[in-house]
Parts: structure tokens; sequence; C-alpha cells
């Protein structure tokens, strides 16, 4: 029986009780190491706790059930994720990235894909044309956000694939901003797909992951490989935390979407907005007339928190010039939006009405 989305939230792919003691909580098996029957046989294929652990193994199942992946690896960061994909690559593939990326993902590829001699390239994913023309003999492939962060630009994730299989290359998205719940990049025809767990999927501003998922099993054994060796792999208390959060990821996602909607609405309505950038989930960029008023309302938000990060059960405000986009030159970000006027917005969820009083109320202090 195929169950739907909700219920493998919950569930995954819900064939009995997972627990060999039957806990309905799958437990935190928090050890570093397990007992051998005879040399070179473990019956439960659990050895030592970075290469494999029961209760992120459960939670790895559940990703690849809601993502539909041959394979998922959770790692220690959505970062972690990021850089085990790039470690597919040789010395001399071409690869083309988006133009609009999140600024670790950029300071990733500046300073340390470059190091490893990968010829990387900026482009903008969303005009197939350009795309096309960006693409090279040693391309190998595509890795692009969709939505960006934090200017919410939509790339076809379909026509993007097309276009790197007939070039031979791979397709990587970004899925962090949409999870699973709204976007199946694998369906579409990609054949990566990452996360910041931290965000969604966690879902609870308490936990840092991050998610690898491998559309078939020639990827997923390579990146087996690399995870094992390189070690940034998930420990199993922060495994069971997004375990947790996972359960209520339809609800919460549901939610950010319905108060973003109407955040988005209220913010279109105001003099100081000069601009929104909205593309559904719980996701809202949006500038501002000056930069001292952009300041100013980070000041005196009261309920929302000026913070970095996104996607948790309280609403956040960023600074992404700043804050999470420091490390891009300034004249890329200028071209893509990101001013010193842009504020980005995790709409969160508690009531919309007691989210946008705070906003109002940031918004005339701000004003004075």
């Amino acid at each position: 029986m195929a169950y739907a989305m909700d219920t493998r939230c919950i569930h995954g792919e819900g064939h009995g009780n997972p627990d060999q003691n039957h806990a309905i909580s799958y437990p935190i098996y928090q050890t570093a190491s397990f007992s051998h029957l005879t040399p070179g046989h473990n019956p439960n294929g659990f050895d030592y706790s970075r290469e494999s652990n029961p209760t992120r193994a459960y939670l790895e199942e559940t990703l690849s059930s809601l993502e539909g992946a041959y394979d998922t690896i959770a790692f220690s960061s959505g970062m972690a994720a990021i850089s085990t994909a790039f470690e597919y690559f040789q010395p001399g593939d071409h690869i083309i990235c988006g133009e609009d990326l999140y600024g670790g993902a950029v300071r990733l590829i500046e300073q340390v894909c470059r190091k490893n001699g990968y010829e990387v390239e900026f482009a903008d994913t969303t005009d197939p044309a350009l795309l096309k023309a960006a693409l090279k003999k040693n391309t190998k492939a595509i890795y692009f956000e969709t939505p960006t962060n934090p200017m919410m630009r939509i790339t076809d994730i379909g026509a993007v694939a097309e276009l790197a299989h007939q070039a031979g290359a791979l397709t990587i998205v970004d899925n962090t901003f949409m999870t699973p719940y709204f976007q199946n990049p694998l369906k579409e025809g990609a054949d990566i797909v990452v996360h910041s767990g931290t965000k969604y999927l966690a879902g609870h501003n308490d936990t840092v992951c991050g998610f690898l998922c491998s559309g078939n099993a020639e990827l997923a054994d390579r990146f087996r490989l690399l995870s094992k060796t390189t070690g940034a792999t998930l420990g199993p208390f922060e495994s069971w935390l997004c375990l947790r959060g996972l359960k209520t990821l339809a609800l919460r996602m549901e939610r950010h979407k319905s108060n973003a909607e109407a955040v988005s609405q209220w913010l279109r309505e105001q003099n100081m907005v000069s601009r929104v950038y909205y593309a559904g989930s719980g996701m809202i960029s949006f500038t501002v007339t000056t930069p001292e008023k952009a300041v100013a309302i980070l000041k005196n938000i009261r309920l929302i928190t000026f913070a970095e990060s996104l996607g948790g059960t309280e609403s956040l405000l960023t600074y992404p010039a700043v804050q999470t986009h420091p490390d891009v030159p300034e004249e890329q970000r200028e071209k893509l939006g990101i001013t010193d006027t842009l504020l980005r917005l995790s709409v969160g969820i508690e009531n919309p009405d007691d989210i946008i009083a705070d906003l109002r109320q940031a918004f005339e202090n701000a004003g004075k």
C-alpha cells in the first residue's frame, strides 16, 4: 500500500513497526560502536556510528520515502551534504552553478571547489537559452536552488535536467525552501537533491543537519563511501530530533504557506515596501525604501526574531547582505538585488495576525 505524503512524514514507508522492541518513538541509539557475533559479520548491518546507526538509518529511509530517492544520507549540516555532493567530481570537471545561491555555497565553490581544480561557472539557470550556451564538453553537473535564496527565483527543474542529461551531466537541486512536501526534484528528472535539514525538515530551530538524496545506485554507493570516509554524518540524537520534526512537516508547511500568503499581501500594501518576492512555501524577501528603514525595522521587531536561518516554528527576519551573503562579491549582490534595502522573512507558524501586528508596529517605529 502506498501511503500519502503526510502519512509518510510520520510512519515512513509504514511497513510495520521499525523498532525491534516496538517503541512508538524510534529509539536514540546513542552508541559509537556495535558488537559482532562473528568476525566480519554483524547481522543488523551496524558496525560503527560514523558509518551507520539505526536512528540515522530510519531517518534516512524516511527522507528517501518523501523525496522518492534511491538512498539518502543524513549529515551534520546542509553544507556537509553539499560538500559531499561536490566531492563526486574530478579536477578539470566543469560545473555550472546557479548565480543566485546561499552565501555559504558560494564560499564553498570559491574557496574549496576551485582549489580542487574544478572549473566552476555561474549562470542564470532560469533562462534555458543562457544555460544551454554555458554547457561545455567537460560539463559534469548543473547545481541550483529553486526557489533561490534570497531572491525567490524559479528554475524549471525538468527543463534543466533534460539539458544536463543531453550533455551527459548531472542535475543537483537544493530543495531546502520547498521541501519534499511541495516539490520533488527527482521526480522531475534531477539526479541529486540536497537539503539543509536544519530548516523546514527539522523545523524547530534546534537542530543542525543536512541531507543528500541520490537518484540511483551508482551515486548512492559513491556518496556512502565518501560519507563514511570524511565522517560528517549526523549523530543519533540529532537524527531523532529531526525524525520528531518530520512528523509535523505536512501540518507546518501548510501553516507556513498560509501565513506567508497573508504576510506577503500585507507587505504589498505598505508604502515603505518597494518590492515583495514570494514564490510559495513560507519564505518572503522584500525591499524597503532606504537602508536606514531596513535597519530600523530589524531593531524594532518584537515577536519576530532578528536572526539567521529559516524554516522553524518561530518567525525570523534576516539581513542577507550582512548575514547570509557577505561572501558574495558586492557587484554580484547588487546585480542579483541583494542590496542593503533587502530583508528576508521566514514566516513561522504563529498566529498570522500577530506576525502582521509586529511588522506593523516595527514599520511605524521605523518611520519615526
